[in-house]
């Protein structure tokens, strides 16, 4: 019988080394982190943007309802790629560690 060893100390408990990620994971899970923050974004900016009056700038009618929700979203981008409100670091954070579980 093999002698009883703490599970930290026992080799055959011990978790495989984690696998490199490939090249440009990092970056793609930037990426996609980022679309999400920005479609999040999007989606909290709408509202406000649905409570402003028809005219003004645009000048309303069928081709401001149009536009505006393409307005509303590149707000969104552009907020998400100035840093946003950290949603993008959370969850790339979170995705690069369920890619190393994964590995």
């Amino acid at each position: 019988m093999p002698p009883l060893l703490p599970p930290a100390a026992d080799p055959r408990l011990a978790a495989p080394p984690a696998a490199p990620r490939p090249p440009g994971s990092e970056a793609a899970a930037a990426r996609a982190a980022r679309d999400f923050e920005a479609m999040a974004l999007g989606a909290l900016l709408q509202p406000m943007f649905e409570g402003l009056g028809k005219g003004g700038a645009f000048g309303g009618g069928t081709a401001e309802e149009m536009w505006r929700p393409m307005l509303v979203n590149e707000f969104a981008r552009v907020i998400a790629a100035g840093g946003g409100l950290g949603i993008a670091d959370a969850v790339m954070r979170q995705m690069l560690a369920m890619q190393e579980q994964r590995a």
